[in-house]
């Protein structure tokens, strides 16, 4: 074997050794967790300033969050301008409609409804990833993605809380967050997370300050500690976001966000009175079940995939 082959070989093996690795708290998986614990404390912030428009809550956010960036940028000597600047903007664009959108089901919706809707972006991802990555899904995924709309059905149909009209809301927000996933893993190796991120906040705060000219509500007292938690976590939250989906395929990390609709649950009972009948659970369980049966069963192909060109190769 020449000199040039055997590192080739290493970085092959390494490469499959990834689609094999059983063990299940890997570096994608631990990020993706404490992502999940921050975006759901932003969002229990988002509930706690209800009367605050969505927008000027965006504006509020993405302001903290891009001077948490400009910081983290200076200490890692990262370039802030980033090279793929079409990418950039659009990831942008997409990620403020969707967190615009999410925000206004979370203050309309019980937390754990607006937070099981945003659980259809794995969906949506896995969807738009065969034409922006060329990846597929297979026939039987199609299946688990019907099981986890009809759940959406089934809390639309149960829980008079939910107008249709936040329920599209909500749809919305989850496309939109499935065509930014997509477009981060298509910037993978090419931008330094916190760029990425930062292109992200940006278009957020120049939109939501816009926006403050035609819908501003002071905010009052403990609002203004609020908001400054709002912008906090969910920056923490965007940095593991993009950590954990550069880091390994979609579909190995989507199935650690379902650890969230447990927060969610409980604190939106506990702390905002938010009940939730028989039917409304049994509608979680179908969104929950349906995705995850989706992610478990592509992990599986990617792994007997990984096997058999392994056989192939040492044939």
């Amino acid at each position: 074997m020449t000199a040039v082959a055997v590192p080739a070989a290493r970085n092959y093996a390494h490469s499959l050794s990834d689609s094999l690795d059983t063990n299940w708290l890997t570096p994608g998986v631990r990020s993706m967790l404490l992502s999940t614990l921050a975006f759901f404390l932003a969002n229990t912030f988002v509930k706690a300033v209800g009367h605050i428009p969505a927008m000027e809550i965006v504006f509020f956010r993405c302001v903290t969050a891009t001077m948490m960036c400009l910081i983290g940028l200076y200490r890692a000597k990262a370039d802030p301008i980033g090279s793929n600047h079409l990418m950039l903007l659009l990831r942008g664009l997409f990620g403020t409609t969707a967190l615009f959108c999410f925000f206004m089901t979370l203050q309309q919706m019980p937390l754990a409804s607006a937070q099981t809707i945003q659980y259809l972006s794995p969906i949506f991802t896995a969807t738009i990833a065969i034409f922006v990555l060329k990846e597929s899904v297979r026939p039987l995924q199609w299946i688990f993605y019907a099981i986890a709309f009809t759940g959406v059905l089934v809390i639309d149909q149960v829980d008079t809380r939910i107008s249709p009209f936040y329920l599209s809301l909500g749809i919305v927000s989850a496309f939109c967050s499935g065509m930014a996933y997509n477009l981060v893993r298509s910037m993978r190796g090419k931008e330094h997370p916190l760029t990425i991120v930062l292109h992200f906040q940006l278009v957020g705060m120049i939109v939501g300050f816009i926006s403050l000219f035609f819908a501003w509500e002071m905010p009052q007292g403990w609002d203004w500690a609020y908001l400054l938690c709002v912008g906090v976590f969910s920056q923490l939250g965007q940095i593991f976001l993009t950590n954990a989906l550069q880091r390994e395929a979609i579909a190995g990390v989507a199935i650690v966000n379902y650890t969230g609709l447990v927060y969610a649950i409980t604190v939106g009972w506990i702390i905002f009175g938010e009940d939730q009948s028989p039917f409304s659970l049994l509608g979680m369980a179908l969104v929950v079940a349906g995705v995850l049966m989706s992610v478990m069963y592509g992990r599986r192909q990617q792994r007997l995939a990984a096997l058999a060109e392994m056989d192939v190769t040492q044939a």
